[in-house]
């Protein structure tokens, strides 16, 4: 039984739900496209198989903090070219890695920190602790119910079958990150066989809303509305799909698993098959000033609440040029999920959601008897764009605008 003062909040929040949105076509947080440079393969190698010893590391941390990325060198252009050189994992177990080439690329407009590694970057390690990776009240919200589950936006989100999550960006790909299938080190138990799974429902959902809600719900929770959780339906089923390629960039890739770059922690799967769902758009990230309400959003499988799928959002932290630094409660498992933001597409006249970033891991450090913890997401820059989606398009003219 709802309680009586659940009610008044409630019937409250479908008011501002059904209010329409108030904004003129200036005030509007905007996408602003831009020119991104060209990355292109240039020659490619066989390497030696790997060996898929290791599990997943679902819960990746690091000791360094955002000052210490802001005082790590900002990375050359050769260096910039070894960091998004990138091996292929192929699903017969084959691996090979690509150099790459940068053109259009003026080095003096990055501000891209290369990942502090060296005793001079990283903070003060301490004693082991149980990293909090839920601050204050859980703002989670699960999804339940085949009408939001089965539809944009959440129908973007799939879980992996080693334990993390990832998000539809073309028609047979899905962005992740690079630690659910390497350790830093090799690939991990169950990389080449990895599967890609889709919720579907096992019957036909009877569990209807008590409620109306609009259409356009989803767009007022990202203009910063407290979700409304729909009724609990739990007949839901995973549907696999195996994957033919991985991608993972060498700046993820150190030789050494305690040496991890979380500048680089992404990763591309491609499909055997194509997923016949809506996907989302890839978009450069920008300031976080620039963002609605100042807020991230997304989805993934949080491994406390097994086959449900959790969204949340919650207000964009500190951040450098490669990372966003954020209090965006999650659990292992959510990792790998796509960071997304809805503006409007000037040139489209219409909102758009872009993925802007992938969920990596957690960060807590410990500065003269202070801690600082945060959750941390990579954040997709013009060069990150011009790999992912040439990884996606398999050319570089469809992707000269992020």
């Amino acid at each position: 039984m709802r309680s009586q003062a659940a009610v008044p909040r409630f019937m409250s929040l479908l008011f501002v739900l059904f209010l329409p949105p108030v904004s003129s076509s200036s005030s509007r947080p905007q996408w602003v496209l831009q020119r991104v440079p060209v990355v292109l393969p240039q020659q490619t190698e066989a390497r030696s198989a790997p060996h898929f010893l290791s599990p997943a590391r679902l819960e990746v941390s690091s000791p360094c903090d955002p000052e210490c990325h802001k005082r790590a060198p900002r990375p050359s252009y050769w260096d910039l070219r070894s960091l998004l050189a990138y091996e292929t994992l192929h699903s017969d177990g084959q691996l090979t890695e690509t150099a790459i080439g940068i053109y259009g690329y003026d080095p003096s407009s990055n501000t891209s920190p290369a990942y502090a590694s060296g005793s001079s970057g990283k903070a003060e390690r301490s004693h082991v602790r149980r990293k909090r990776q839920i601050f204050g009240h859980d703002g989670r919200f699960s999804i339940a119910g085949q009408n939001f589950l089965l539809k944009y936006p959440f129908s973007v989100a799939v879980k992996l079958s080693t334990g993390c999550s990832g998000t539809l960006v073309g028609d047979r790909h899905v962005l992740t990150a690079a630690h659910c299938v390497h350790d830093g080190k090799n690939y991990v138990k169950g990389a080449q066989k990895l599967r890609v799974g889709f919720l579907k429902t096992k019957q036909r959902d009877t569990h209807a809303s008590p409620f109306y809600l609009p259409s356009n719900f989803t767009n007022h929770v990202e203009g910063g509305s407290a979700p409304y959780t729909p009724p609990t339906n739990d007949k839901m089923k995973f549907q696999w799909i195996r994957a033919k390629r991985t991608h993972v960039p060498k700046g993820w890739i150190k030789g050494n698993a305690n040496d991890i770059g979380m500048d680089y922690d992404y990763a591309l799967l491609e499909l055997k098959k194509p997923h016949k769902r809506r996907h989302m758009k890839l978009g450069v990230s920008p300031p976080a000033q620039r963002l609605p309400g100042r807020r991230v959003h997304f989805s993934g499988f949080d491994n406390d609440r097994p086959g449900k799928l959790v969204y949340r959002f919650c207000r964009a932290g500190e951040e450098t040029s490669d990372l966003l630094y954020q209090h965006c409660d999650a659990q292992p498992g959510a990792s790998g999920s796509g960071v997304y933001a809805r503006m409007w597409d000037g040139r489209r006249r219409r909102w758009e959601r872009k993925v802007i970033g992938v969920f990596s891991g957690h960060q807590w450090v410990e500065r003269q008897g202070a801690s600082q913890e945060f959750n941390v997401a990579v954040r997709i820059t013009p060069l990150k764009y011009a790999q992912i989606c040439y990884w996606i398009k398999g050319n570089f003219v469809d992707c000269r605008e992020g």
